[in-house]
């Protein structure tokens, strides 16, 4: 075990003592979460044989390529994985009072997707728990796929409400209204980014600044041919060749130089682009130029005598040959899976993605992140960290910036870091908001009922005959959402453990319902978008035309994940507060000055560049509070180390001077 799973298993097995059966480990993406669900396995199988309990192990995850992943390494540590293929087998396994599925009694454990918890009758009620079997869940990835109001979370705790539930993220969501401790309760163990990176388990990152500029005012091109200003517009934009073309120009060159400064033509690159429209252009437009370019460049090299062979060997390496486009809707799962395992294996350059790999990605050789969008708070965190995994010799992973993420990851930073320095309690009460209470909830039921009193609840066939004669939008917007708050309400219902308030409502049928009267309302928008829409994608390239986009890097700055201004904080904290002479004119000095810096902002509110101007200052301070320690310590030696002889002398040699 790395110290950190070590630290975070005997926290565990403390909590199980207190009587706990759920919390969160917050340990940093790249830090092993996996593998510590391994070695508990083997931990609190002996903790329970103690016992006389046999524990039964799962790790749930959210997507299937997760399932595999994590499949594979635990198999690859000697684990026995017994993989659920369908519902049913899931309902047989909660069912089977066992704890092993294999006769050769090796330790096992149960791989299931989340998504095995929808609603269903049977999943949700078991009633055969065998008080000697204790399931335990590790919850991979508890940012994630876990709403209060959705199915899944509720399901989960009613399949074993006497199970151990541990959640495991690198960043847990700190909202009001989805709050991971408020859903999996305290944090059992804390392991953050600074110690990540000291311990060498993952990197610094340094963020590339980008300027965008064209030659012509965009904004007054689009005034002249009155185009609507809006979100889809600006997605059009960044989609189009006009502008595609040298963002992708700038990144092929970029890349090619930093594998030659790097020195290693095998690291790869990806880009999160700001639409699946974009991906596409880029992939269309790496292909049109960059795939047949290669031969193009290296047969006028191998014509000139004067270049030798081992220059057009290593100019041809760094050079960018292949690239794939990964989105949801792109090829076949088989397809995706196949072009992941060929870019882990090097045998892809570059890979152009909208939403898909930006958590739970793990490709080591990714050391170039490109960002064309800004991602919001743990979304971005999760995003940047694709490229801090360890690999051969490199310090840094690097991210350029197209889109301006710095605001955000300082705010996005700013929250994990306040959320490091409190010591809350696990109590429920501090997260109260989360939860709707009893009579909320009954305020709500009575305003879906109202909405649904002029309906057939109690026959579906009917109820959809009379929504399809539903034309009015307002109309069908009201009962949809009063049927989807249904939903919510059946799920909070059960997670609150008010079970006698699901008598209200048929939520079950309500919840089929609801899928008729959202399949109606898509329909009704479908129909308003053919109706309504006006193509301005002719308009847009005509404003276009004359609209020159360059690219062109402006600055280079460190991201301070590790949190530098902290360890620097701490260490100047330690030094002065082991001076011993408080009374020393220059250490009052000194530590009135750091007082200063620190009461003029709080701390806990300033920027990344306040950050890197605060560890100067700092640093500063530290030096002189190292000297003045340096000098203490020469003239404790002098009086045998007795601090109170060198306070009389130098209080003496005060009065003196």
């Amino acid at each position: 075990m790395r110290y950190p799973q070590l630290f975070a298993t005997k926290a565990i097995e403390k909590k199980l003592d207190e009587g706990a059966k759920s919390g969160i480990i917050w340990h940093t993406q790249g830090s092993g979460k996996t593998a510590l669900a391994y070695y508990n396995v083997k931990y609190l199988t002996h903790y329970f044989r103690q016992k006389g309990i046999v524990p039964k192990f799962y790790f749930i995850v959210d997507r299937l390529d997760l399932a595999i992943q994590a499949g594979k390494e635990f198999k690859s540590r000697g684990l026995i994985v017994h993989k659920i293929h369908s519902r049913e087998d899931f309902v047989r396994d909660l069912r089977t009072t066992t704890a092993l599925h294999n006769s050769s009694g090796k330790p096992e454990i149960t791989v299931v997707n989340i998504h095995k918890f929808e609603n269903d009758p049977d999943v949700i009620s078991n009633k055969d728990y065998n008080i000697q079997v204790q399931r335990v869940y590790f919850l991979d990835e508890v940012h994630r796929s876990y709403n209060p109001k959705g199915s899944f979370l509720a399901n989960l705790k009613e399949s074993d409400v006497n199970a151990i539930r541990i959640g495991l993220t690198g960043t847990p969501l700190l909202g009001d209204e989805y709050n991971s401790r408020a859903l999996f309760g305290d944090y059992i163990h804390k392991y953050y980014y600074n110690a990540s990176i000291a311990d060498g388990y993952t990197l610094r990152l340094i963020r590339e600044e980008i300027e965008t500029s064209y030659h012509f005012k965009l904004k007054q091109a689009l005034e002249d041919i009155e185009v609507l200003k809006g979100k889809s517009n600006k997605k059009m934009i960044y989609a189009d060749a006009g502008f595609v073309r040298p963002m992708l120009e700038y990144i092929i060159q970029d890349f090619e130089k930093f594998r030659l400064t790097s020195n290693d033509p095998n690291v790869g690159g990806m880009v999160i682009c700001d639409s699946s429209e974009q991906a596409e252009k880029l992939k269309e437009i790496f292909d049109e130029v960059y795939a047949t370019r290669l031969v193009n460049d290296i047969m006028p090299l191998a014509a000139d005598t004067s270049v030798s062979f081992e220059n057009i060997k290593k100019s041809e390496l760094h050079k960018v040959k292949s690239a794939a486009l990964i989105l949801h809707d792109a090829g076949t799962k088989e397809d995706r899976e196949d072009l992941i395992d060929d870019y882990k294996d090097g045998k892809i350059d570059f890979l152009f993605v909208y939403n898909m790999l930006l958590t739970g990605f793990d490709a080591p050789r990714l050391k170039k992140l490109y960002i064309t969008r800004v991602i919001k708070a743990h979304n971005l965190l999760q995003a940047l960290t694709r490229v801090n995994r360890s690999y051969k010799d490199f310090k840094y992973g690097y991210v350029v910036d197209f889109a301006d993420i710095q605001s955000e990851f300082d705010k996005t930073n700013r929250d994990y870091f306040d959320e490091l320095q409190r010591e809350l309690g696990s109590e429920m009460e501090h997260y109260s908001n989360i939860f709707k209470t009893k009579e909320e909830i009954h305020q709500d039921i009575s305003q879906i009922s109202e909405v649904l009193f002029h309906y057939d609840t109690n026959n579906a066939e009917k109820f959809s005959q009379q929504v399809s004669q539903i034309t009015d939008k307002k109309t069908i917007l009201q009962l949809s959402k009063a049927l989807n708050t249904a939903k919510e309400l059946y799920n909070l219902i059960r997670l609150s453990g008010q079970y006698e308030m699901l008598e209200e409502l048929d939520f079950r049928m309500l919840s089929l319902l609801a899928r008729i009267a959202n399949d109606r309302l898509a329909l009704i928008n479908a129909k308003d978008a053919l109706e309504n829409d006006t193509d301005v994608t002719n308009l847009l390239r005509v404003a276009l035309e004359d609209v020159l986009f360059t690219f062109r890097k402006v600055g280079q700055e460190e991201m301070i994940i590790a949190d530098k201004l902290k360890e620097n904080l701490r260490k100047t904290r330690e030094i002065l507060g082991n001076n011993f002479d408080h009374h020393d004119p220059v250490f009052i000095s000194l530590r009135e000055e750091l007082e200063r810096m620190f009461k003029k902002k709080n701390l806990s509110e300033i920027t990344g560049a306040e950050m890197l101007e605060n560890i100067k200052d700092l640093e500063l301070v530290y030096e002189k509070a190292k000297e003045l320690e340096r000098k203490n310590q020469l003239l404790k030696a002098k009086y045998e180390n007795d601090a109170k002889y060198a306070r009389v002398h130098k209080r003496l040699m005060e009065k003196i001077l």
